[in-house]
């Protein structure tokens, strides 16, 4: 436990991207108890330094903290997380927010520390988990809080760990920690139409060319309509998933009317003025949905698990361009929005008691457990041992100097990679199919 049970408990954040930032730092305030005054502590965040490192624009329009993240690599973490407790100053919580095999990775190196006493561990999902489920759940596998984002995901990945034989009990059924805003009221004159794009959904240019294509024609068709493309990062700059084909780059093909609109910010502050909500599989679906705006899933390019919207196979939400062009919109099933944890009705208040009632008596515990994985040297000696030399993670290695100039060298290096991905290999593709 705190020092003091009137002293707030310390909470460290890592992420690997801006979205699974914003997912860590508000799911850090919601499953830690407030200090005796009722106040919150502000989670220390850290962001690892890689390929979809986030830039500060892109943290700032999370709107997940006042404070900046401190960029690291995944040593350096594991080295504050030694030395905070040398100071006296030890993470009661440590939230991961990555991808599963840099959890497991960070779940080793958390485990080699030898701390006197370790900080509580809590890991989940950023939003709909659609594909490599059980890959990324059993790396997941040894956190002490798994959490899972409805009903559903619980029932989902309790499922997994007994049908290996791992113990379920991390499993917690919570909700995504972004769901909020005020109920969706139509304004007088107002008619506005947002596109929640995704970076790798669809995947090839020619479906994200004709997603584009078939947004701008809906705004010619309805001129008294705003019709805007709501996008997550600009070019160069990366998300959870790599991004081949900018729309930016693509609209640049057409000749869009003045009521269509590409536009970035605070999703929140988007759906604020938001009639009607359209996307593949986006997770600001669950948003909106919450949040009672009508909510429409896209059946054109296909209904594939590739897609993710196979995720709302029963949702009522499934629809194509020729129908919202003819004005039709989905109304969503009721029991399908219970089990997603779409609680609109107010359940979404108490969404979080559980897991903030596993945390609580955690850190209530006089020693926690050693950190157990599913996945060990015994179980995946074919498997581990690649996923944990990939990460590289020595704390007894000196720390490299983080100069001026080698920033600016990383900064380079970082805009060669997003050039490479972004501008050569499509065309390298292009001629190779020739």
């Amino acid at each position: 436990m705190p020092a003091s049970s009137s002293e707030a408990v310390r909470v460290a954040v890592l992420a690997d991207s801006d979205t699974r930032w914003k997912w860590g730092a508000l799911t850090a305030r919601r499953i830690t108890p407030a200090d005796a005054s009722g106040s919150e502590k502000e989670p220390t965040g850290f962001v690892l330094r890689g390929r979809a490192t986030p830039t500060a624009r892109q943290l700032a329009e999370t709107g997940a903290s006042t404070a900046a993240p401190r960029e690291v690599t995944g040593a350096e973490f594991l080295r504050e997380v030694r030395d905070a407790e040398a100071r006296g100053e030890r993470y009661d919580v440590v939230v991961l927010a990555l991808v599963g095999g840099t959890v497991r990775a960070v779940l080793q190196g958390l485990a080699d520390l030898g701390l006197d006493r370790r900080p509580v561990i809590v890991t989940g999902y950023v939003g709909v988990v659609y594909e490599k489920l059980a890959d990324g759940l059993l790396l997941r596998h040894g956190a002490d809080v798994v959490l899972a984002n409805s009903r559903h995901d619980a029932e989902r990945f309790r499922a997994v760990y007994e049908g290996v034989g791992a113990g379920a009990e991390s499993v917690v059924e919570a909700a995504l920690p972004f769901l909020g805003g005020a109920p969706h009221r139509r304004e007088e004159g107002r008619d506005t139409l947002v596109f929640a794009a995704q970076p790798s959904v669809p995947v090839t240019r020619n479906e994200r060319a004709y997603v584009l294509e078939r947004l701008v024609r809906h705004a010619r068709l309805h001129p008294e309509r705003e019709v805007l493309l709501k996008l997550r990062s600009k070019p160069g700059e990366h998300t959870t998933h790599l991004e081949e084909h900018p729309y930016q780059r693509l609209v640049r093909d057409l000749d869009p009317p003045a009521n269509f609109r590409l536009v970035y910010g605070h999703m929140g502050e988007v759906l604020d003025r938001t009639d009607l909500l359209v996307t593949v599989s986006s997770t600001a679906a669950l948003e909106a949905l919450h949040r009672r705006i009508p909510t429409a899933i896209l059946t054109d390019c296909g209904v594939r698990e590739v897609n993710g919207n196979h995720h709302f196979i029963g949702s009522g939400l499934l629809t194509s361009f020729d129908r919202l062009d003819r004005g039709e919109v989905p109304e969503p099933d009721e029991e399908w929005l219970s089990r997603q944890g779409v609680a609109s009705d107010g359940g979404y208040d108490s969404a979080f008691d559980a897991a903030r009632e596993r945390v609580a008596k955690l850190l209530a515990l006089p020693g926690l457990p050693p950190i157990s994985p599913y996945y060990t040297a015994e179980t995946a000696p074919g498997y581990l041992p690649g996923i944990l030399a990939r990460h590289r993670l020595d704390v007894t290695a000196p720390p490299v100097r983080d100069s001026g100039l080698r920033r600016i060298v990383r900064e380079a290096a970082r805009g060669a990679y997003r050039h490479g991905v972004q501008r050569v290999a499509p065309v390298v593709r292009r001629l190779g199919e020739l």
